[in-house]
């Protein structure tokens, strides 16, 4: 067992394995893509490698299936779950860092005419795709899940609103 510095990433493969109860690398990779990804995207290979930190961290203890494949199935240790509910408890404001290609290609000078519209096309779809997973299954959710859906709802309403002033400041 060796110290590890925990970032978000680790404490989302800490998460999900919690709420799964027991996961396979793939397991977490698939719930994360099926869950989070609209709002906290976390490539492959490093859902790979948090699970081999936290189980050389001694956070996640790991047995391996028997038959077959010889999956790793992980789970949280004592220690895990300990340092998961420390993260959930801390209030500590973290800003934002807003990854949005189409304001990085404005800043760069692209052109408000070519990528205005596919922007709004875009973000209305997502946002159509979001009020309508909350309109069906919505009340379903358990209460922080639900926040989470508000909070892309209103950010697809904002990213509308931001690219239709881009598009009419154009046109002006």
């Amino acid at each position: 067992m060796s110290e590890v510095r925990l970032t978000t990433p680790s404490y989302l493969v800490l998460g999900i394995i919690d709420k799964l109860g027991e996961a396979s690398p793939y397991d977490v990779k698939v719930e994360a893509a099926r869950t989070v990804a609209p709002f906290w995207s976390m490539p492959h290979a490093q859902v790979y490698a948090q699970c081999d930190r936290l189980v050389e961290a001694g956070l996640l203890s790991e047995a391996r299936q028997p038959g077959g494949r010889n999956r790793r199935l992980m789970r949280l240790t004592e220690a895990g779950a300990e340092a998961l509910a420390g993260w959930l408890d801390d209030p500590a404001f973290v800003p934002v860092e807003a990854r949005e290609r189409g304001i990085l290609k404005l800043w760069f000078g692209a052109s408000p005419r070519v990528h205005a519209p596919v922007q709004v096309e875009e973000h209305r779809r997502t946002l159509d795709e979001y009020e309508g997973l909350a309109e069906s299954v919505g009340e379903l959710l358990p209460r922080g899940q639900r926040e989470a859906l508000e909070f892309g709802i209103r950010y697809e309403r904002m990213m509308v609103d931001f690219w239709q002033w881009v598009e009419e400041r154009e046109s002006s």
